[in-house]
């Protein structure tokens, strides 16, 4: 799985308050050409909405964000999740993970909890938030002691359109996390079309 996820440069972060919502988004995106989602536990929905993705559309990859309680975990591993992940770094939550080999990538801010996260065996981290914790030029600077290590990152908060190309540029960095794929409002007016549109926008701009 997380060879999959490397190969997928932008991951959608998704804030859902309906779960009849969830297939109509996931066709959305699909349509856009991502087939990768990160649904946030951040509302109740969150767990129904990825066991109704995983039925609805087995070719996508389904990941749980912000899983940070236990009862997170267990309800994100119940729906059948292939990947989570945290703002933070919990290592009850990584053993967690890793017993139920599942893919988890915590969130990350300093060197120190780097380190903690390549100790419990994490190749792949959150930076977060990227933007107000220093953006490319702290994931730069982080390249230097940490690269020939093989930790890459995923920077989420801050990202948009405009300024993923700055963080897909640093070798550290496997892909970015953005909510501006589908905002909470589009999707609850139903901006279906809006989504596609803006996926498309975004692969488009890696070329």
């Amino acid at each position: 799985m997380l060879q999959q996820l490397l190969k997928r440069p932008i991951i959608p972060v998704i804030v859902i308050d309906h779960a009849d919502a969830a297939e109509p988004l996931a066709e959305a995106l699909l349509l856009g050409g991502m087939d990768v989602i990160e649904i946030t536990f951040r509302t109740a929905a969150a767990a129904k909405a990825i066991e109704r993705i995983r039925k609805a559309f087995p070719e996508m990859l389904v990941g749980a964000g912000t899983v940070v309680t236990m009862q997170q975990a267990q309800r994100a591993v119940d729906a059948g999740i292939h990947f989570g992940l945290a703002p933070g770094l919990n290592p009850e939550t990584v053993e967690f993970f890793l017993k139920h080999q599942t893919l988890f990538i915590p969130g990350v801010m300093t060197p120190s909890e780097i380190e903690q996260g390549l100790r419990l065996g994490c190749q792949l981290l959150k930076f977060f938030p990227a933007g107000p914790a220093g953006g490319v030029g702290m994931l730069n600077a982080l390249g230097g002691p940490y690269a020939s290590l093989g930790v890459k990152f995923c920077p989420t908060g801050g990202i948009n359109l405009g300024n993923m190309h700055e963080y897909l540029a640093l070798p550290i960095v496997a892909n970015v996390g953005g909510s501006w794929l589908a905002t909470k409002q589009q999707i609850a007016d139903k901006q279906w079309d809006v989504i596609t549109g803006q996926v498309r926008d975004a692969l488009a701009n890696l070329k």
